[in-house]
């Protein structure tokens, strides 16, 4: 029945079609289309991979100021007081100049509500006081230009004197050589009456005459020298006046001189006096100014950082923060070390707002939404917080313009866009770790050169 011990073979009676391994299994028709798609995702994603990827740096930051005359500033109060009034509140629009509030003072030494009269009187009264000074000096100038005058008379007058007394002292001189020559002869005469007496050749009675004009000469000779002595002590005497006046009137012009020199310490002491109390009432004057604290700049009130009336506050001590009005929006990224040698001045740089519904595309910009573009102005040379680097973006000129209701200190995340490089390569470096890399080295000295300038 079953046809084993005939002659006919079993494959004659079943069809080939059933031999085919897969045949038999029946394969279903949706593994066959996940096949295909699999194959067709596989394709794709190769084709994929050698697409362009535009390699960028991501960093985060928040919104600034490019000028920092534009950023939140805090008023401070120069001058310790007590709050008497306030006359803005939180919110509102002040111009420059605009008071913010009104102290009252706490100082005691200012508590004077006419310190400036006093201090006008006081200044009046050191300058009459320097006036009386100068006309003091004045004096003392006129009174030693007199002793010196008066000195060179009276030096003048004794050099005259010791001229007269020299020549005097001179002829006494003479006179006495020649009493002397007339005593030698009238002792020769003498000498030779008493010889000629002895012989008898003359009388007695002319001997007795010669001795006579002997002793005579001998008197004159006496009185000349008396006379020569007198004279000569006169000469002494008139040099000696001649130093005692010159010792005078030095005295004289230096006592003069002395009191010269105190009139004019007094000026300089005066006109110190002057110069301080003058500095003191400048400062007063500028002090009374400082009770009112006033807007440095156009901008709101953002807020109050002392509260109530009579509250007291130091020196330099902050009462209010303003957001200056329309301030030139910048962004302030912090970049990691490793990335800030791939930046220059003047790269571009996409950005997302805190608060801006956005779609971001890090490798393909031109296709995001929501982003807007910038470059970067400035990179700083040193490092700002947590070891990165702080880097000032600005708005693109040739893009979209920033939204307005952008505030200072809101977040920020931005890519800075770099070289294009196909997919794989970005997912090699990827998973390798390595930094982006650039076609060429970036050079930002003619940036900096610009910002300088600028």
């Amino acid at each position: 029945m079953l046809g084993i011990s005939g002659h006919k073979e079993i494959d004659e009676n079943i069809s080939k079609k059933f031999l085919s391994t897969s045949d038999v299994l029946m394969m279903p028709q949706a593994a066959k289309v996940l096949a295909y798609w699999l194959a067709g995702i596989g394709t794709i994603f190769f084709i994929v991979l050698f697409l362009p990827w535009q390699q960028n740096i991501l960093a985060d930051g928040f919104v600034t100021a490019l000028n920092p005359a534009d950023r939140p500033q805090t008023v401070e109060s120069a001058i310790a007081g007590r709050i008497r009034s306030w006359h803005v509140v939180e919110g509102q629009w002040v111009k420059a100049g605009d008071t913010i509030l009104v102290l009252d003072e706490i100082k005691e030494k200012y508590f004077d509500p006419e310190l400036l009269v006093r201090l006008e009187e006081q200044i009046r009264g050191k300058e009459d006081a320097i006036v009386a000074y100068k006309g003091k000096i004045e004096s003392y100038q006129a009174q030693i230009a007199a002793l010196q005058e008066a000195l060179e008379l009276n030096l003048a007058q004794q050099d005259n004197k010791i001229k007269q007394t020299r020549l005097k002292v001179s002829i006494d001189s003479a006179e006495l050589e020649a009493e002397k020559v007339n005593l030698l002869i009238a002792k020769r005469q003498y000498e030779a009456g008493e010889i000629l007496e002895k012989q008898g050749l003359i009388a007695l009675i002319a001997l007795e005459s010669r001795r006579t004009k002997l002793q005579e000469t001998n008197a004159k000779i006496v009185s000349a020298q008396n006379k020569y002595l007198q004279s000569q002590q006169e000469y002494i005497n008139a040099k000696i006046e001649l130093n005692a006046k010159r010792a005078e009137y030095l005295e004289k012009i230096s006592k003069a001189r002395s009191d010269l020199n105190d009139a004019m310490s007094g000026l300089a002491n005066a006109q110190a006096d002057l110069a301080k109390l003058k500095n003191e009432y400048a400062n007063m004057k500028i002090r009374n100014e400082q009770y009112v604290c006033r807007a440095p700049q156009d901008g709101m009130v953002v807020k109050a950082l002392k509260a109530g009336i009579g509250e007291t506050i130091k020196e330099q001590e902050a009462v209010v923060t303003i957001m200056p009005a329309e301030p030139q929006v910048a962004v302030e990224l912090y970049v990691k070390p490793m990335d800030v040698p791939l930046l220059s001045i003047g790269r571009k740089v996409r950005l997302e707002f805190d608060g801006w519904p956005a779609l971001q595309f890090s490798g393909w910009p031109s296709v995001a939404v929501g982003t807007f573009g910038g470059e970067i102005a400035v990179i700083d040379a040193v490092d700002s917080k947590d070891g990165k680097y702080r880097v000032l973006v600005k708005p693109d000129p040739n893009d979209e313009p920033w939204p307005k209701q952008l505030r200072q200190g809101s977040g920020v995340l931005g890519w800075a866009m770099l070289d294009d490089v196909p997919i794989w390569y970005e997912i090699w470096r990827q998973l390798n770790g390595f930094p982006p890399s650039l076609k060429q080295a970036p050079d930002d000295s003619a940036g900096n050169k610009t910002e300088q300038k600028k």
